[in-house]
């Protein structure tokens, strides 16, 4: 089983388990106790969004590209057997294809936009 199905159904039962202990105790008591567990549960759900963000992926990384194979333009089309992206994106190309055009326009290698 993933761990997303496990990790939900663990928060359901804690949230009834609390549920129902509350119910049964005095106002008093039950106040505490909520005020307590809604403070902890913040403070844990913003540790959680810091963890998930430090572990997003970087934007901008690395791209490899070997042993492309080859590659027509025809009529104004655009040929590419490398790597065709936006400058300041990191690419190594190696071993590209043969790129053909036929009235369009065509590269191997590296192309930024």
């Amino acid at each position: 089983m993933k761990s997303g199905p496990v990790v939900l159904i663990i928060t359901f039962l804690a949230v009834a388990g609390l549920l129902g202990w509350l119910a049964v105790l005095r106002w008093e008591d039950a106040n505490k106790i909520a005020t307590a567990a809604s403070a902890l549960g913040a403070v844990a759900a913003v540790g959680v969004a810091v963890w998930t963000a430090l572990r997003a992926p970087k934007a901008g990384g690395s791209i490899r590209v070997s042993g492309t194979g080859k590659a027509t333009a025809r009529g104004g089309g655009s040929a590419n057997t490398g790597f065709r992206g936006k400058s300041g994106t990191t690419a190594e190309v190696r071993n590209t294809g043969e790129a053909k055009a036929d009235g369009g326009d065509a590269s191997t290698g590296i192309r930024l936009d």
